[in-house]
């Protein structure tokens, strides 16, 4: 069996570029809505952001992380609107565009 981190990077992996997912959801998709502190702790760690975009994990208010392990949260803002996500004006990401649920 798989551990919860490796279930939580799958999960990540296909999160779709222009798309994000919150903790809360990525830890449903992965078999435990508890675990969205976990998904914070694995996202941390990440251990192939190549593979794994982390970048495109936010919280329950589309909010960016503060503590984006890969460059800071004006890092993680650049990510996505390279991606083309455009942001609300108090800087949010609007999860009624732009939320993955899952495949």
């Amino acid at each position: 069996m798989k551990n919860v981190y490796s279930l939580i990077y799958d999960v990540v992996a296909r999160i779709p570029r222009g798309k994000v997912c919150t903790y809360g959801q990525v830890a449903c998709i992965a078999g435990n809505p508890r675990w969205s502190r976990v998904v914070g702790y694995a996202l941390h760690v990440n251990p192939d952001p190549d593979n794994i975009p982390c970048h495109r994990v936010v919280n329950r208010f589309g909010e960016l992380s503060k503590a984006f392990a890969f460059g800071g949260q004006n890092r993680q803002h650049e990510l996505l609107i390279n991606e083309g996500i455009i942001f609300l004006s108090d800087g949010r990401v609007d999860l009624t565009r732009y939320m993955w649920w899952g495949d």
